[in-house]
């Protein structure tokens, strides 16, 4: 995997090309071709991820928003890096439910330094109404020699 850049790995996780990691598999969403410094998710809300008050529990739209950001800085690195998360913040707008249809999880690097990336990411269903947005930053491990 070390020979590939960032966008290359994301680019074939999209195409199917390269599995998933195990972590994606119980939240389903879809991942579309991605940008340099921009990916969008494509998920559908499922009953199983609703809280007592029959919305959409928080950690699963704070986990898609992870998703997204860090998917977003993946694709700026080179082949050998890698990008952790150092903090990441969700802020809630309205609730989603199963009845919102299928949501857009869009994640877009803000700033890419040499040692720490700034994203951004929403939820919005297709008309473009946000649900939750975040921010996060990821901390550049070089490759190793």
């Amino acid at each position: 995997m070390t020979t590939y850049t960032g966008l290359e790995l994301v680019s074939r996780l999209a195409d199917g090309t390269l599995h998933r990691p195990s972590m994606a598999e119980p939240l389903p969403s879809r991942l579309l071709a991605p940008e340099e410094g921009k990916i969008e998710l494509r998920a559908r809300p499922e009953a199983r991820f609703c809280n007592l008050t029959e919305t959409i529990h928080g950690g699963w739209m704070m986990t898609m928003l992870d998703t997204a950001m860090s998917l977003a800085a993946q694709t700026t690195l080179a082949p050998g890096e890698a990008c952790p998360s150092l903090e990441t913040t969700t802020k809630f707008i309205r609730p989603i439910t199963i009845d919102s249809g299928e949501v857009h999880v869009k994640g877009c690097v803000i700033s890419r330094g040499r040692t720490i990336i700034t994203l951004e990411g929403r939820i919005e269903d297709a008309a473009g109404k946000i649900y939750a947005h975040g921010t996060s930053s990821c901390m550049i491990i070089p490759a190793k020699a």
